[in-house]
C-alpha cells in the first residue's frame, strides 16, 4: 500500500523548500495545496504575530470513517541552520544533504511521513478516526509555535509527534525545563590607569559560575550555562555580563531547588564583593553619594520563565497502549523511553493534550551529516497506519 517512490519526492521537495525559523511561509503554503487537495480542511492560526514570523501553525482536519474520537498527528514545518539552498542526495536508500547544509529531516521526514499515512488511508479506503494534523512553527527557536498554538482549534485529547530517531520507541518522559538570564553590573574604568575604580562584572559573574554544579546533576536533572556576553576592550574594567542558561529535570522540585541555587549564588557573590568594597573604600576621603554609589555595585538582574513543562505518560495510557498493539501487529516492539530533551509535545501535555513522541529514524540532526533512511520512513508511515486502524476499530479501550 505504501508508495515508496512517493515519499522519497515528497521529502526531497520539501527538504530542499527553505524553511528556517520564523520563515516558514513556503513550505506551509505547499503544504497547505497538498493537503487540500487530499480532501482535508486547512487553516492557519495568528501565531505569525506572536512569534513574529511569516508564517503561523497549520491545522488540517481529515473527517475520517469512523465515530471514534479523533487522533492528533503532528511535525514541525522549520529548521535550522545552516538550511538555505538544502541539496538532497539519495544514495543505497538513505538521504542526505550534499554536506554544505543540514538535511531538514527534522521535522520533513515527519511531515513526509504523515502525508504518506493520510495518503494511504484515503486510497485504500482504510478504516480511520478523525485526524487533526498539526504542523508547527518555530519549534527549533524554543517550541514558539506550540507554546502560541490554542488547544481550542482541535478536538482531539491524544496525538502523536514524529520528533525522534527510535523507530521503535515512544517518548513518553520528558523533563521540564527553566530558562535564565542574568546580568550582573559593575563599574567601568581604565584596566591599565585606573583599574581600582572599576569593579569588574566578568570577575564577579566568574566568581558566581565557578560555585555552581553544572552538567549532569543526578540520573534526571542537568544544568548548563551556555552563553556569555560582556566586556567592551581589554583596556576598559568591564561594567556589564550578561549569562544564559538553563536547567532541566524530570523532577518540579529538583528543578525548583537546581534554579533557585543558581540565582542565589549570584546574589549571594554579589553581595559578598559589594561588602568588601564597601569596607575598602568606607575608610578613603569620598562624598556620601559617591559611597551609595559603590554600595549599589555589583548588582545582579535576573529573568527567569518556565521553558517547558514536563511530560509523564504512564505505559497504561491509550497513547502508550495504541502504539504497542500497533508495533507488535507489524511484528515489533516499542519500548517507552525517558530523553532529555523537549519537543512540542511537552507544551501541548502542559495544555491537556497528551502526545507521545514517535521516531523516524532520522540520525545526527542539526549537523551537516544529518541523514535519514527510506526504510525507517515506510516503517514510521506502517506504524502510524496501524494505529490509526486500531483506534478506528475499538480494539482497545480509549478512555483508560
Amino acid at each position: 500500500m505504501i508508495n515508496s517512490n512517493r515519499i522519497k519526492e515528497r521529502f526531497t521537495m520539501l527538504a530542499q523548500i527553505d524553511s528556517i525559523s520564523k520563515e516558514e511561509a513556503q513550505i506551509a503554503s505547499k503544504l497547505k495545496e497538498i493537503l487540500t487537495e487530499m480532501g482535508a480542511e486547512v487553516t492557519m492560526d495568528n501565531a505569525a504575530a506572536k512569534v513574529n514570523g511569516n508564517c503561523g501553525n497549520l491545522v488540517a482536519k481529515f473527517k475520517g470513517n469512523s465515530p471514534v474520537s479523533s487522533i492528533m498527528l503532528s511535525g514541525h514545518m522549520d529548521t535550522v541552520e545552516p538550511g538555505r539552498g538544502v541539496k538532497v542526495i539519495f544514495t543505497d536508500g538513505v538521504f542526505t544533504s550534499d554536506g554544505t547544509t543540514i538535511l531538514g529531516s527534522d521535522d520533513k521526514s515527519a511531515i513526509a511521513i504523515i502525508l504518506e499515512v493520510m495518503d494511504v488511508v484515503r486510497e485504500n479506503n482504510l478504516p480511520c478516526p478523525p485526524v487533526e494534523v498539526v504542523l508547527t512553527v518555530c519549534e527549533e527557536i524554543g517550541l514558539w509555535g506550540a507554546k502560541h498554538f490554542d488547544l481550542s482549534m482541535l478536538e482531539s485529547k491524544i496525538g502523536y509527534i514524529l520528533d525522534s530517531t527510535d523507530t521503535e520507541g515512544i517518548v513518553t518522559q520528558a523533563p521540564a525545563a527553566n530558562r535564565f538570564v542574568i546580568k550582573v553590573y559593575g563599574k567601568d574604568a581604565h584596566a591599565g590607569a585606573h583599574p581600582e575604580n572599576g569593579i569588574n562584572a566578568i570577575s564577579v559573574a566568574s566568581k558566581a559560575i565557578a560555585k555552581l554544579e553544572l552538567g549532569r546533576i543526578d540520573h534526571e536533572t542537568t544544568c548548563n550555562i551556555g552563553k556569555i556576553q560582556g566586556g567592551k576592550a581589554t583596556n576598559i574594567v568591564p561594567d556589564l555580563v550578561t549569562i544564559h542558561g538553563e536547567a532541566r529535570s524530570h523532577d518540579e522540585k529538583k528543578l525548583k531547588r537546581v534554579t533557585e541555587n543558581i540565582i542565589n549564588t549570584f546574589y549571594s557573590v554579589a553581595q559578598s564583593y559589594k561588602a568588601d568594597i564597601f569596607s575598602q573604600k568606607s575608610s578613603c576621603s569620598k562624598s556620601a553619594d559617591d559611597k551609595a554609589s559603590i554600595n549599589d555595585l555589583p548588582k545582579v538582574e535576573v529573568e527567569l520563565e518556565q521553558d517547558f513543562p514536563s511530560t509523564n505518560i504512564s505505559d497504561d495510557h491509550v497513547v502508550v497502549r495504541l502504539a504497542r498493539k500497533a508495533a507488535k501487529n507489524l511484528g515489533k516492539e516499542m519500548e517507552s523511553k525517558r530523553i532529555g530533551g523537549g519537543a512540542d509535545a511537552n507544551i501541548f501535555f502542559g495544555k491537556g493534550l497528551v502526545t507521545g513522541v514517535l521516531g523516524t529514524g532520522m540520525t545526527d540532526v542539526h549537523t551537516v551529516r544529518e541523514s535519514v533512511k527510506l526504510e525507517d520512513m515506510e516503517n514510521t508511515t506502517r506504524l502510524l497506519i496501524e494505529i490509526l486502524q486500531i483506534h478506528a476499530l475499538g480494539i482497545l479501550d480509549t478512555k483508560k
